[in-house]
C-alpha cells in the first residue's frame, strides 16, 4: 500500500469515527428544538419538523436553569483558581525544594491514586460536616483544592527547569516567593493552561459530590439540577435535551478553543523529567 492510499485510509477511518462520536451530540441538539413528544415517534426524526425555542424558554423561565448555571460557574471558577494555587505550589516544591521526606511523601501521594473516590466519600462528608461546610459552596470547593494528578503533572514539568537558574536568583537575593512568581510561574505556562482546563471541566461536570453535599435546591449545580429535572419531566425528552445542551455547550466550546494548549501541556508533562 503506497503512502497516498495509506493517508486516505487513515483519514477516512478518522472521519467515520468522528461521525459516530458527533452523531449523539448533533441529535441531542436537534431534539432540543423539537415540539414535546416529537422525538418519541418511531422511527425517531433526525430533524425537527417545526423548530422551536419553547424548550429553552421553559428551561430558564420555569425550571430556573439560569440559577444552576451560575452556581456551576461560580463553583468551577473558584475550584480552578484555588486548585491552581495549591497544585502549582506543591508541584514546584516536590520538584525543586529540598525538605526532609520529600520523596517518601510524594510516593504516598501517588499511592492515593489507586484509592477509588467512592471509598473516601463517607469520611470526606463527615469531615465537611465537622467543618460546618455541608450544604454550602465551601463543601464542594474545599475537597477540590488540590489533586494528586495536578501535583504530579506540575512536578514532572517543573523538574525540567534548570537548577542553575534558580540558584542564580537566590544568589541575587531573591526570595523563594519571588523566584516562584517571577521566574518559575512564567515557565510553567503550558501546564497552567492544561491544569486550568482540566480543573474547570472536572468541576463543571462533577455530579456525585455536589449531589451528596448540597441538599438545598438553591445551591445545586447544573448537572444535579438537570438530573432532578429529569425526574419531574420523565416523559419530556425535548426539555431534557435542551437542558443537556446548555450544560454541555459552554465547556465544549471552552475545550475546543483551548484544546491545543491542553494536549500540549499533557504531552510536555508526560515527557519532562
Amino acid at each position: 500500500m503506497n503512502s497516498r492510499a495509506r493517508k486516505i485510509l487513515v483519514n477516512g477511518s478518522l472521519v467515520v469515527a468522528s461521525a459516530f462520536v458527533l452523531l449523539p451530540l448533533l441529535w441531542m441538539l436537534s431534539v432540543s428544538f423539537m415540539l414535546p413528544g416529537e422525538s418519541s415517534k418511531f422511527p425517531p426524526p433526525l430533524l425537527p419538523a417545526h423548530a422551536t425555542l419553547a424548550n429553552y424558554r421553559e428551561l430558564f423561565e420555569r425550571a430556573g436553569m439560569g440559577r444552576y448555571l451560575f452556581n456551576s460557574l461560580l463553583v468551577a471558577s473558584a475550584i480552578t483558581l484555588l486548585s491552581l494555587a495549591f497544585n502549582l505550589s506543591a508541584g514546584y516544591a516536590f520538584a525543586k525544594l529540598q525538605f526532609r521526606g520529600r520523596e517518601r511523601i510524594f510516593q504516598l501521594l501517588l499511592g492515593a491514586l489507586v484509592v477509588p473516590a467512592q471509598v473516601t466519600m463517607i469520611p470526606l462528608f463527615l469531615l465537611m460536616k465537622w467543618l460546618h461546610l455541608v450544604n454550602s459552596y465551601g463543601g464542594v470547593i474545599v475537597p477540590a483544592l488540590a489533586s494528586v494528578f495536578g501535583i504530579y503533572l506540575v512536578r514532572q514539568y517543573a523538574r525540567s527547569i534548570p537548577d542553575e537558574l534558580l540558584e542564580a536568583a537566590r544568589l541575587d537575593g531573591a526570595s523563594e516567593w519571588h523566584i516562584f512568581l517571577r521566574i518559575v510561574l512564567p515557565l510553567l505556562k503550558p501546564i497552567v493552561v492544561t491544569l486550568a482546563i482540566f480543573s474547570f471541566l472536572a468541576s463543571w461536570n462533577d455530579f456525585m459530590w455536589p449531589l451528596i453535599v448540597l441538599s438545598d435546591q438553591a445551591w445545586q449545580t447544573a448537572p444535579v439540577a438537570l438530573a432532578g429535572l429529569s425526574r419531574e419531566h420523565v416523559q419530556d425528552s425535548e426539555l431534557m435535551m435542551a437542558g443537556s445542551v446548555v450544560t454541555v455547550l459552554p465547556v465544549l466550546i471552552l475545550f475546543l478553543i483551548l484544546q491545543r494548549h491542553y494536549i500540549q501541556g499533557l504531552l510536555l508533562g508526560s515527557v519532562k523529567g
